[in-house]
This record gives structure tokens, sequence and C-alpha cells, in this order.
């Protein structure tokens, strides 16, 4: 029995138009409470928490092609970065542009979830109880907002 199996490589993309694409992605961060007031009153250690997770979002859509295997490195030319407070949530909405051949959902998916782990990382300090834990802190809801090819 041959139990080989054919590796795919990059889909080809060379026959198809370029166009006009956006994607919008979001996401959600569930923190305590101390852990919004320490964000919002800048009183976090490592720094400015949004300014921080804004920048590792920018650069997580960049280095997408590096990070998902499959994904064609896309000239990119635009990404925006909102966040936005729901109770004591944090949402990340990352919004990305380009005019290409394929993609850009992945590199929006990218940003938000980038964006939000590095919130985590510089607060998990605050988030974790007397064991070491974080029982309160979670990742929710990583989704496509909107896709626009054109």
């Amino acid at each position: 029995m041959n139990m080989s199996k054919e590796i795919q490589g990059i889909v080809e993309i060379g026959n198809k138009p370029i166009v006009e694409r956006k994607a919008t992605a979001t996401g959600l961060l569930n923190l305590q409470e101390g852990s919004k007031k320490a964000i919002v009153d800048k009183m976090v250690k490592k720094g400015d928490v949004l300014e921080a997770s804004t920048i590792a979002a920018i650069q997580a859509v960049k280095d997408t092609p590096r990070i998902i295997p499959h994904c064609h490195p896309i000239p990119l030319e635009g990404c925006k970065v909102d966040w936005a407070w729901e109770g004591t949530s944090l949402r990340c909405t990352v919004h990305v542009s380009a005019h290409y051949k394929t993609g850009i959902e992945m590199e929006a998916l990218t940003g938000v979830s980038a964006g939000l782990l590095c919130v985590l990382d510089m607060i998990k300090s605050l988030e974790k109880d007397e064991h070491g834990q974080y029982p309160h802190a979670s990742i929710s809801d990583i989704r496509v907002l909107e896709k626009i090819k054109r």
C-alpha cells in the first residue's frame, strides 16, 4: 500500500485579475475590572497597552504570510486598528485594504489575534489568580465582519 501524500504548495494565482480588496475582522478580550482600569488609566508597568497592541496588530498584518503558510505576500495599502470597550471586554477591530489577486481576510484576522494577544501579554500579571492561573481572561469571537472584492 502506497502511503505517499502529495503536499500542495502555494495556490497558483498568476491568472487572477488584480482587484480592490478590503477586509474587516474583530475579536474580544474578556478581562477583569482591575485590568480595564489599569489600561484606561495607563497604569500598566509594561507601557501604553493600546499603543503597543496597535503596533503588534499592524506588524502581524504585514507578517501574515510568515505566520500562515499558504498566504501570499500581499502589497498592503492600508491598515487601521480600532479599540472599543464593551463593559470589561476589549474589542479589537482591524481593517485592511489592498489591490491584489487574492486575500486579505487572513491578514485582518491575524492582526486582530496578535493585537489581543499583545494586550493579554501586557496585563497578564493583573489577571492571574492566587494559583497563577487566568480564570477570567479569554479571547473570543474572532471573526471576519466583512470582505469586499471589487
